[in-house]
């Protein structure tokens, strides 16, 4: 469920901190940390379904107080429910994997109320809200379909969820919104199939997709740190024959490409165009602006010139 490309995220930045700190933080720390930041990462996507309860649950509270005002008016008398009565939050209530991980974790909105109470107000003035309940108490898939869209449109792009997300862990950054949402997403797709009969226990990802997944991380990780000077030398060969100063390149540039490198040399199953294309993605949003074509430059030339 942590993908691939999250995994080289981690790597990168676990990498980044590794350099900056020896010789005080050992390997075995920062591999530890490394695992710390994987666990991190999929405790984010019970924090975003975990919305979804709270959210739910936040309006049933306020609605049953609008109930009890001095002088309540038709509508706090009789509300429209379909929102409360959403069956993918009830669903995941009764998930006993999603239950248990919260538990486990103290994965909870309840301290947050000021910033709950402001999301909410954010989906109940939506468009896809108010489309929704407009409707008839519909069927699960429509159950389904308003959080997928709420989720997608209304709460990950959000920027006041971005920056509430990344002052929570130091861990978070806009790279695991954004894969641990779609896995979000996915998963109110999986509990929609469930429902309808295509079981699949419960519809809680795993942490990671396969133990292969889970051993590249760490293999990565070692990697790129034993084959780091066999991998400067080569990247430094063609720096200064493409006229580059290598004593001015960037550590992260030099990181990138080292990890790219060992990629390459230790993982013969991944083709290269796939390694090269996720390492100047990386360039991309972890470097300057001018840092992926450079890196396209250097590391195209260091590949070809491994021959596997």
């Amino acid at each position: 469920m942590i993908n691939r490309i999250l995994i080289r995220v981690k790597v990168l930045q676990n990498l980044y901190s590794y350099v900056l700190t020896r010789p005080e933080r050992t390997f075995s720390q920062a591999l530890k940390e490394l695992d710390k930041s994987f666990e991190k990462s999929y405790e984010l996507y019970f924090y975003i379904l975990k919305l979804i309860v709270e959210l739910t649950d936040l309006q049933e509270r306020r609605l049953d107080d609008a109930k009890h005002k001095f002088l309540p008016t038709e509508e706090d008398l009789h509300p429209n429910p379909r929102f409360i009565y959403n069956r993918l939050a009830q669903a995941l209530r009764e998930d006993e994997t999603f239950n248990k991980f919260c538990r486990d974790h103290n994965v909870s909105w309840q301290d947050d109320a000021i910033f709950l109470r402001m999301m909410l107000e954010k989906v109940l003035q939506s468009d896809i809200y108010k489309e929704y309940m407009n409707g008839d108490m519909g069927t699960i898939e429509d159950d389904c379909e308003v959080w997928r869209k709420l989720l997608k449109n209304v709460i990950l792009e959000d920027a006041d969820f971005e920056e509430k997300i990344e002052s929570m862990s130091v861990h978070w950054s806009v790279e695991d919104i954004d894969i641990m949402g779609q896995f979000a997403i996915k998963t109110t797709r999986r509990f929609q199939e469930n429902y309808e009969g295509e079981k699949y226990g419960s519809p809680i990802l795993p942490m990671f997709h396969n133990d292969d997944d889970q051993e590249f991380g760490e293999l990565l990780f070692r990697y790129s740190v034993e084959q780091m000077d066999e991998n400067n030398e080569l990247i430094d060969k063609f720096v200064r024959s493409d006229k580059w100063d290598a004593e001015r390149i960037a550590l992260m540039d030099r990181l990138i490409m080292c990890m790219a490198i060992s990629e390459f040399k230790s993982f013969v199953q991944i083709p290269a165009n796939v390694t090269m294309n996720e390492y100047i993605e990386l360039a991309k949003v972890f470097s300057s602006p001018n840092s992926s074509a450079f890196v396209n430059g250097i590391l195209n030339a260091a590949i070809k010139s491994l021959h596997r």
